[in-house]
């Protein structure tokens, strides 16, 4: 027949109570649940049957990891077994293959890509071919219908190595001129290394005092350029292998130095023509003062230091530490008056150069 569901309701829970009671073992039996604090229901049988489970096996955890640490290490037994590492063999292609002769294709490949194998031998040949001179397949005496793409290579600072930032800018422009190449047209991408100013002047400098003790003003103008270009040949070469190693499609041939005379002759033009036109001017303006170097030097040759009270800092020509960060204060007489006009400043040695001091006209304590 039919039934509410109040009394199906009754039913099932008189069924679970009758359930849970049937279930609990006779030790739980004598158990009480525990006072439940004001506002939190009692535990049910089936919950402390699961606690009690959990604190069993607990227990037993414990009981086994005691009688491990307890238990006496037999001799010569290792403390910790630990797995052997298989060190993979780095597969190189070691043919013998004359610098700029074609790499041996007919050899067996290595199961796994190997950099080493793949990449050997082949850029030599590249380079012998010429494959990446404009001249190459093309006649530069007529033009090409398909158009010419040249791009200058942006010169790395020959003051140090090509870094990670250099290989992704580096393969972007060779994937373009790659590119331009397959399209048919003539392309040039000239190589080169920049000689960075006066970081290389002052990297040179420094090596040549640690090493001889010696200034640029004591081997003079022509001589002390002529270490200049040593040190480029020596970090400029490695710039250049790290290109090559990288694949870039580089016309060797037409390398060049920014200390080299054409592109210093290029240079002063360009100076030359900005001037005239206005572009560049000279005018009385606030420069980076270089004590050491007898010159002015740009921002970002400069490191900014935030001083937050009185510092001590090496400045070059001083045997002692300087101090920076003080304010001092100091008077300055007013004309006609027995009146003074206090001053406070960090840099104390200006006021060498002041001339006159300005005041807010509606300071009353200025009102002369």
């Amino acid at each position: 027949g039919m039934f509410s569901f109040e009394s199906v309701h009754q039913r099932s829970g008189s069924w679970n109570s009758w359930r849970e009671k049937k279930i609990m073992t006779e030790e739980q039996k004598d158990v009480s649940p525990p006072l439940a604090e004001e506002g939190e229901k009692p535990k049910t049988a089936k919950q402390l049957e699961k606690e009690a489970k959990k604190a069993a096996k607990m227990a037993k955890f414990n009981e086994k990891k005691a009688k491990k640490e307890t238990a006496p290490k037999k001799e010569g037994e290792p403390k910790e077994k630990s797995k052997k590492v298989e060190e993979k063999k780095v597969v190189t292609y070691d043919i013998d293959t004359p610098i700029g002769e074609k790499k041996n294709i007919e050899v067996e490949m290595p199961a796994a890509y190997s950099p080493m194998f793949v990449e050997a031998a082949w850029y030599e040949w590249w380079k012998k071919q010429g494959f990446f001179k404009p001249e190459y397949g093309t006649d530069l005496s007529k033009p090409n219908p398909k158009g010419n793409f040249v791009m200058v290579i942006p010169p790395p600072n020959v003051t140090g190595s090509l870094h990670l930032g250099h290989a992704l800018t580096n393969s972007l422009e060779d994937a373009i001129c790659r590119w331009h190449r397959m399209k048919g047209r003539t392309v040039l991408w000239v190589p080169g290394c920049d000689h960075a100013g006066i970081a290389t002047q002052v990297v040179v400098e420094k090596k040549l005092k640690r090493e001889e003790g010696k200034s640029r003003h004591d081997y003079g103008r022509e001589a002390f350029i002529k270490k200049i270009y040593e040190w480029k040949e020596e970090k400029g070469g490695r710039i250049y292998h790290q290109l090559e190693r990288l694949g870039s499609s580089l016309d060797w041939d037409r390398a060049c130095f920014t200390m080299d005379e054409g592109p210093k002759e290029a240079v002063k033009e360009a100076f030359v023509r900005l001037h005239d036109d206005g572009t560049i001017y000279r005018s009385n303006r606030l420069v980076n003062w270089s004590c050491t170097l007898k010159s002015a030097i740009s921002d970002i040759e400069v490191d900014k230091k935030e001083l937050t009270g009185r510092t001590e800092l090496p400045v070059p020509g001083y045997k002692e530490k300087v101090e920076f960060g003080v304010l001092v204060s100091f008077a300055y007489k007013v004309e006609g008056s027995d009146e003074k006009i206090i001053v406070a400043t960090t840099r104390i040695e200006t006021m060498l150069g002041d001339t006159a001091v300005a005041v807010h006209p509606q300071d009353e304590r200025f009102g002369y």
